[in-house]
């Protein structure tokens, strides 16, 4: 039976608790002393990073509205953005400008593979059911065109679409809620479902002849759960710490949750990400090592899993039970947090945890311009308050047509460093680094090895002085120009006001940009500002230096995406009040012109729902945009969204397909 009261301490937000108790300086410090106009020098005035007066190499210079670069180099004129700016709205709908229409596709349970279950409305489907189904609560994605792998990757009307599954809804995911007896979780089939809910589905796509996408019957159409057996390799496959009862070589792993954003290598491959991850573990241990305590390992966990009897299960209660950690699961939660590679062409195949790129809450991962000859580097930033920004850099150098997945298993993670010049330095986390090895004595830390850097990532971060940020997101890099981009969503536990964010917190968030000073973006040096101030238009700044308006105000930036044409696609992550009240609306979805300026609103999502995840097809006719947790905190007798199958119906994540009603391009 269920027992309303039992439920409190189960099925939180998802959003972990601050873990970073350094005293390294916060963003907020550095950017003090810089006035506003300095810091984001718009696309209308400067150009970014004029002010610093720096010397910027050729390949990484800043668009000028004036038909040239600032390395003298000419650029298309941009037109405005052909499209009216929505109004902001609190419906139970998706909105998109008049000439565009959004087509609701693939909702959670949609039969993709195994026997094709049909999804059951009142959310009846068995565990068994929901591993052949497509997973609940749509985040990051991306589309591979079927000929991704073997040419080009040019093909627009057939493709793999690949997306990545958050977390759960339990009040929505069974017929009645979960079951919970005396504050535990009892039913097996009930935590499997969940289990099975979780990861990342790829699902074979095609557009018909009458311009419509269908879901293809492939063999190629697969979920990866939480699961799911999954190799480890890099710098920590075989750590100590990585020992369990299940893989006492610590070799191999189960599964991936939590999965936010994602990333996708150059030889075709998708890259999923393990972001708030340690609240599905619990410890009883008075005192846990800091690899758990400095992610938030605590002594309960968010769904309850571990409360049930079996291996399946017992791996989900990192205590220490045996003598030995292959004997028990104490290295479990050291299994999460990192991203894992998935070849979507390849059902057969087992996903990889790739260790090189560093463990915690990976939001996404973003390459910058992949050269031959040049070394492969891609950006993350960690999801939580006061965390950081990461950079890697692959050791071996891109060969087209030869280059594989072993350039994510050797190479150097960074950590960056914001400085209040405006100029940033990237922090060797390397253990034979000689900088680093500096940082630990000074902190009295050691660290075993290269694996246990890695494994204790944000400790790493802590000792060279890292930069805190306010909750880094997404990034996304400038196809014209090689900026690197990446969202801040809020920051609630900010306590200093400054002149670039003159608020006693950072409820409404903001978006950085930097520059390398390195041709190949593999250098320790950058030039950063701010691109975007969000907020109401009395506390706000937008790319043309101006305070936002009725056409473009937000809050919590958090996905972006550049289109090939360097356009900035801006989604929102707003929750509490600023959803239901003031002056925001609901979640949406945003379009910024770097060059010009201008930023427009191009879609406003449904009642509860976050806006997130974007990709699109070659031909840019098509984009796909996933909506997630609409009616957010629905249960089955209190529904507070019936998007997208409308009035008495379960609220489902979905993703949209948008396009234009003529056919043509986007925009």
């Amino acid at each position: 039976m269920n027992h309303e009261d039992d439920n409190v301490l189960l099925f939180g937000s998802g959003d972990e608790l601050p873990s970073n108790h350094s005293n390294n300086p916060h963003i907020d410090t550095l950017i003090n002393g810089l006035s506003r106009r300095q810091v984001l020098a718009g696309g209308t005035g400067l150009g970014v990073l004029a002010f610093l007066g720096s010397a910027l190499p050729a390949l990484a210079q800043a668009a000028q509205p004036a038909g040239e670069d600032l390395a003298g180099l000419p650029f298309k004129r941009r037109t405005r953005l052909p499209f009216d700016a929505l109004a902001v709205t609190r419906t139970d709908t998706v909105s998109v400008p008049a000439g565009y229409r959004a087509t609701p596709f693939i909702p959670w349970g949609t039969p993709i593979t195994g026997s094709y279950p049909a999804f059951l409305e009142n959310a009846g489907n068995s565990a068994q059911d929901q591993a052949e189904q497509v997973g609940m609560n749509h985040d990051g994605m991306h589309f591979f065109p079927i000929d991704a792998q073997s040419g080009k990757g040019r093909i627009s009307d057939h493709g793999l679409l690949v997306l990545n599954h958050e977390y759960i809804d339990a009040g929505l995911l069974h017929p009645n809620g979960p079951t919970v007896v005396a504050g535990k979780r009892v039913s097996a089939e009930e935590v499997r479902k969940e289990i099975n809910a979780h990861g990342v589905s790829v699902v074979e796509i095609r557009r018909n002849l009458q311009g419509g996408w269908e879901v293809m019957p492939s063999a190629r159409n697969r979920r990866v759960t939480a699961a799911t057996p999954m190799q480890i390799r890099g710098p920590a496959r075989g750590h100590a710490l990585l020992r369990t009862r299940y893989s006492p070589d610590g070799n191999a792993t189960r599964g991936t949750q939590n999965n936010c954003a994602n990333g996708f290598t150059p030889w075709g491959t998708y890259l999923t990400c393990e972001e708030n991850w340690a609240g599905y573990f619990a410890s009883a241990d008075a005192a846990l090592p800091r690899e758990l305590s400095r992610y938030g390992v605590r002594n309960s966990s968010r769904y309850g899993w571990d409360h049930l009897v079996g291996d399946d299960f017992e791996r989900f209660d990192a205590t220490r039970k045996a003598p030995a950690a292959n004997e028990d699961y104490r290295n479990e939660p050291n299994h999460f947090g990192w991203i894992v590679e998935i070849d979507p062409f390849a059902p057969e195949s087992v996903p990889v945890k790739r260790t090189a790129l560093g463990r915690f809450a990976h939001e996404g991962l973003v390459f910058a311009p992949v050269k031959p000859g040049r070394p492969v580097v891609c950006y993350s930033g960690d999801d939580s308050q006061n965390e950081y920004i990461y950079k890697y850099v692959s050791r071996d150098k891109y060969r087209p047509g030869r280059s594989n997945d072993r350039l994510l298993d050797e190479g150097t993670l960074y950590v960056a460093r914001f400085d209040a010049s405006g100029k940033g330095q990237w922090l060797a986390l390397d253990i034979h680094d000689d900088s680093f090895q500096r940082a630990c004595t000074a902190a009295g830390v050691r660290f075993a090895d290269q694996g246990d850097v890695l494994i204790n990532t944000r400790l790493a971060a802590d000792i060279v002085g890292a930069t805190k940020m306010d909750r880094p997101e997404w990034g996304a890099v400038n196809p014209e120009n090689g900026e690197v981009y990446f969202s801040l969503t809020n920051n609630s536990s900010r306590t200093t006001a400054d002149a670039a964010n003159p608020r006693s917190a950072n409820p409404f968030g903001h978006i950085i940009r930097w520059r390398e000073l390195s041709k190949d973006y593999a250098g320790r040096s950058f030039a950063w500002s701010l691109f975007l101030l969000a907020g109401p238009e009395t506390d706000s700044m937008g790319p043309n230096g101006q305070p936002l308006n009725a056409d473009n105000r937000l809050a919590s930036p958090d996905g972006l995406w550049f289109d090939e044409e360097g356009r900035l696609w801006i989604q929102t992550d707003m929750s509490g009040s600023q959803l239901h009240t003031g002056p925001f609306g609901n979640n949406q979805m945003l379009v910024a012109d770097p060059k010009t300026g201008e930023m427009k609103r191009f879609l406003v999502g449904p009642l509860g729902a976050e806006v997130t995840g974007i990709t699109a097809t070659p031909d840019f006719r098509t984009l796909f945009v996933n909506i997630q947790h609409p009616g957010e905190g629905s249960t089955a007798d209190n529904l507070l969204s019936t998007w997208p199958d409308g009035p008495g119906t379960r609220p489902r994540s979905a993703t949209v397909i948008i396009s234009r009603a003529d056919g043509r391009r986007l925009l």
